[in-house]
């Protein structure tokens, strides 16, 4: 792939970019979000698995006393507003909380990150059980550019090519490895998920399809709300 081409993928999924097609997907994604959350009363009660206070900073979604959110991630993580607090934990295991505990469980390109299909069962389930709606962003395991590595069909690479490949290019977010065992890690580290798999781990979950070029580039599977009253995106 040629440095210009490999230069246009960095700023279409540039987070740090105003202008990046991942910002304006976001936005969008999450103009959908507030519009399921207006459909329930508040105070809310929201867990965020896997996510940051910037995020939510970004969507301009902080110091609102009648929401309440909760951030999981693996290690604890400072908070500086007065409705965020941070917990440590694991997605996969999140027996600090009760059934239905959560009005809403969010979680935004996470579940491709904590490991095997089994893991990723293991999320969903909790998911499920400590939430009484979710609404869960992942990419798209089809969608010909690999989202982390951004390499043509990088996901369907034996992992001794993915290593070899992490090993002797920068690609993605990701400078050249030398150590063998690390380049293996993080070619373990990202599984993409095709729809029929979401569809077994959140069974009758509402799918919409994120589109670029025409093609899906991602999904949001969403259950537990009243949906009635708006459109998707």
């Amino acid at each position: 792939m040629s440095m210009e081409i490999f230069t246009i993928l960095r700023k279409l999924v540039d987070y740090r970019r105003e202008d990046s097609l991942a910002i304006k997907q976001r936005r969008k994604r999450f103009a959908f979000f507030k519009e399921l959350l207006s459909l329930i009363p508040k105070p809310i009660r929201i867990l965020d698995v896997g996510g940051t206070e910037i995020f939510w900073e970004k969507m301009g979604f902080v110091d609102e006393a009648d929401v309440e959110i909760t951030l999981l991630n693996l290690s604890h993580i400072d908070v500086h507003h007065s409705n965020f607090r941070s917990v440590a934990g694991d997605g996969r295991n999140m027996s600090e909380f009760e059934d239905d505990e959560f009005d809403v469980v969010f979680s935004n390109s996470v579940i491709e990150h904590v490991g095997g299909y089994e893991d990723q069962k293991r999320m969903a389930k909790e998911i499920q059980r400590v939430g009484k709606r979710y609404f869960i962003q992942t990419p798209n395991f089809y969608f010909p550019i690999e989202p982390h590595f951004l390499f043509p069909f990088f996901q369907f690479f034996p992992l001794a090519v993915k290593t070899f490949m992490l090993r002797h290019f920068n690609l993605g977010w990701h400078r050249k490895i030398n150590d063998v065992q690390k380049a293996v890690e993080i070619a373990h580290s990202i599984r993409l998920l095709p729809k029929s798999e979401l569809k077994q781990i959140f069974p009758g979950a509402n799918i919409y399809e994120e589109r670029f070029w025409g093609l899906v580039k991602s999904f949001i599977l969403y259950k537990g709300w009243n949906i009635t009253s708006h459109n998707t995106p």
